[in-house]
């Protein structure tokens, strides 16, 4: 089958890898060694895993397909990590792992560019997709029942591997496998031609029940998402680890979302259970399976295993009803045996459709719940954000005009900012109490509300408030022509932008600060073209009360609006992006 194709040399540094004619010993590029220990041919990459690079190679003894996995990484940890898989491997023979024979590992000599060694690992060719690619086809979840069937196999291979002593440390969907004894059978149907298989071994370590207690500390190697938190601080990690990435790696399974995704923001804790309705004792495992806390997860694979025969045997409960059902389906199927057929079609039928009906009101419940939160928490955030700036800039008023704050201020301003004294005047100098009041107001009152995910600092809000609103009047002052809308609109972009970018969002920063600045200047924009008045910090002398209404309305429609943009950014923008990709 194979004798007419081409041959693909292992080299890393080869110029010319592929194709090399079958029969070739050696490559005509780099003259590195083909047919490997005269028995395995190079045909093609299947991609590449962690420090290695993967093949399919062709057994001339067996006649078989098998997969070669080649360290390109020169490190000596990278190498240890190698050997270490090898050696689980070649020790094991079980289904639900790949087989390698006993001398399945090798090294192999390399002339050029510079001579060196490359580790190369025989194994099994697994044929069949992995639980990622199959997910794929279930964007909303698995099925609970392939879901169980998968965990209940997951759980018996690691009973096997923990039993010898053997932890895998990187459980997650790309890493099982499912293997396909008959190419008739799809993967995501389950039953007796479909089997669990648990791939790349590259992290898995030996470990010692005694040591467990006394060591502190192991290689650091996870996968972000599925590993245990013990893992992703290099402390020592036994059983329980690959119990909490099993767990995490069954929840997105059925959720169909990515665990972090899944994270509560305030304290990492998966809320999961009201994304999809499963078995409660399945849930209650699950949950138990990834605590942060080893202890508090189960202590053996075994003891998985008996819960979970026990939720197998009842995930599909009698109803209250049932007994009744049975007893007039058997008497009508005595005299009416086909009625009894039509019945039970129709009585399926209405179940489906009542289900249906159940869980598309009980989303469309939850959507509309989850938007009335969002509206109700942006209302909260502009009230508060408006209200802070309102007061911050009455204060700011009082400061600047009716104290000698205001004089002694400009006086140190033209001190440090000589140039601002040839056309600015003291008067026009006081304002900047009135902005700096009006940015820790706002800033205040935003992180008062605690509104979209942000972590509440006070102190860090209320200096960039300062600063980012102090800012804005430096730029009216050199940049623009005062009282122009155009000089309010400059005020409104630094300062938002400035100031949102301090706040303790989770992610995103950029987003938020983009949308919330020109948001709010587009609108204001609009404001100014139907006649909101541009001179808004046109002061002559000591300025009445009278003349602080258009200041406090002018700061309280910019905290007002930026809210509104942020929740628009937090609520729908972010979320969007998220889907498209952006994490």
């Amino acid at each position: 089958m194979y004798r007419f194709s081409g041959v693909h040399c292992i080299n890393p540094d080869c110029q010319r890898p592929y194709p090399q004619p079958w029969g070739n010993k050696f490559c005509n590029s780099c003259g590195a060694l083909l047919q490997l220990l005269d028995r395995y041919v190079p045909l093609q990459p299947l991609g590449s895993g962690g420090f290695a690079q993967i093949y399919t190679v062709w057994d001339e003894k067996t006649q078989t397909e098998k997969v070669l996995k080649v360290l390109v990484e020169s490190s000596p940890k990278a190498l240890e990590l190698f050997t270490q898989e090898a050696a689980v491997l070649i020790n094991l023979r079980h289904p639900g792992v790949p087989r390698v024979e006993s001398d399945g590992y090798f090294q192999i000599n390399l002339p050029s560019p510079k001579p060196r060694q490359l580790a190369c690992l025989v194994m099994e060719k697994i044929n069949g997709q992995t639980l990622e690619e199959i997910l794929e086809n279930y964007p909303q979840g698995c099925p609970e029942d392939l879901v169980l069937a998968w965990f209940a196999q997951a759980v018996k291979i690691l009973q096997e591997l923990h039993k010898r002593q053997i932890i895998h440390r990187d459980i997650k969907p790309s890493n099982l496998m499912l293997r396909t004894h008959s190419p008739t059978v799809p993967p995501t149907q389950g039953g007796s031609g479909i089997e669990l298989v648990l791939i790349d071994f590259g992290g898995a370590k030996q470990f010692n029940t005694a040591r467990l207690r006394r060591e502190s500390s192991s290689t650091r190697l996870y996968s972000s998402g599925y590993s245990p938190p013990e893992q992703m601080t290099g402390s020592n990690v036994g059983p329980a680890a690959d119990f909490y990435a099993l767990g995490r790696t069954m929840i997105e399974l059925l959720t169909g979302k990515y665990p972090p995704e899944l994270g509560d923001p305030q304290t990492g804790v998966l809320r999961w259970r009201n994304q999809v309705n499963v078995n409660p004792q399945l849930a209650d495992l699950l949950d138990e399976m990834v605590q942060e806390d080893v202890r508090s997860r189960p202590a053996n694979a075994a003891i998985i295993q008996k819960r979970l025969t026990k939720i197998t045997r009842t995930s599909t409960p009698t109803g209250l009803f049932s007994p009744l059902q049975d007893s007039v389906q058997q008497a009508i199927a005595q005299v009416f045996s086909q009625s009894t057929l039509l019945i039970q079609v129709g009585e399926q039928a209405l179940n489906n459709l009542a289900k249906a009906i159940g869980k598309t009101v009980i989303l469309i419940t939850k959507a509309i719940f989850q938007v009335l939160q969002a509206c109700l928490a942006t209302i909260w955030a502009m009230l508060l954000t408006g209200l802070g700036a309102c007061v911050g800039t009455i204060v700011g008023f009082i400061l600047a005009y009716r104290t000698i704050l205001g004089d002694r201020f400009a006086e140190y301003i033209f001190s440090q900012l000589p140039e601002l004294a040839t056309h600015t005047q003291p008067l026009v100098a006081t304002k900047i109490i009135v902005f700096v009041t009006a940015g820790i107001g706002t800033a205040w009152g935003l992180t008062a509300s605690g509104c979209f995910g942000q972590r509440r600092r006070f102190l860090m809000a209320s200096l960039m408030g300062m600063i980012s609103y102090a800012f804005s009047w430096l730029v009216l002052q050199l940049i623009t022509s005062q009282d122009s809308g155009e000089g309010l609109l400059g005020v409104i972009l630094v300062a938002i932008f400035l100031f949102t970018l301090s706040i303790g969002f989770r992610s995103h920063h950029i987003v938020h600060a983009v949308v919330a600045a020109f948001g709010t200047a587009i609108i204001f924009a609009i404001f100014i073209f139907f006649g909101f008045p541009p001179t808004v910090f046109q002061f002559s002398g000591q300025p009445l009360w009278s003349a602080l209404s258009l200041p406090i309305a002018f700061f309280s429609l910019v905290g007002i609006l930026m809210s509104f943009w942020l929740g628009v950014s937090y609520y729908l923008i972010v979320p969007g992006l998220k889907f498209l990709g952006w994490r």
